[in-house]
């Protein structure tokens, strides 16, 4: 089963990155292989909200949509994504935000598993690829929204 994390020290702090991280409907804007997403229905408010969301993911002729939990912690800052239904037979997405001096650090977890081995051969290694975009994809997305770094004092 493939799997990815990887972790970022960005000059932001935790709840912008949160906050960009928890934007969903922003994500066909910069996120690799993201064609369109939508929101199907939230619940809680607060800094405890859960999300379903339909994302369409393509590259090139090939398209897939699958559907996902998404559960926002502004409180810890954390966002975790459970599979709902799609072409995967595990998704799990986690992303961590701590404090440091001078911004935070962003960890990024990502284990799938495809139904189709067909599917796994024709865009694993494109899935592994774009998912090891996704922090600097945030970080670029960050700093075109936020522009400025924090200091350091």
């Amino acid at each position: 089963m493939p799997s990815f994390e990887t972790r970022r020290q960005v000059p932001f702090t935790t709840h912008e990155m949160f906050d960009l991280v928890a934007d969903v409907e922003r994500y066909p804007e910069f996120l690799p292989l993201c064609e369109g997403l939508r929101v199907l229905s939230r619940d809680g408010d607060g800094e405890q909200r859960t999300l379903v969301a339909a994302m369409e993911v393509g590259y090139k002729g090939i398209r897939e949509t699958f559907t996902s939990r998404v559960t926002l912690d502004g409180a810890a800052p954390s966002v975790r994504t459970d599979l709902v239904e799609g072409p995967f037979t595990k998704l799990i997405n986690r992303w961590g935000f701590v404090d440091k001096p001078g911004g935070c650090e962003v960890t990024f977890f990502i284990d799938y598993e495809f139904k189709s081995m067909l599917l796994q051969m024709l865009v694993g290694g494109l899935f592994q690829q774009a998912f090891g975009r996704f922090a600097e994809a945030f970080e670029e997305r960050a700093h075109a929204i936020y522009g400025r770094r924090v200091s350091s004092a």
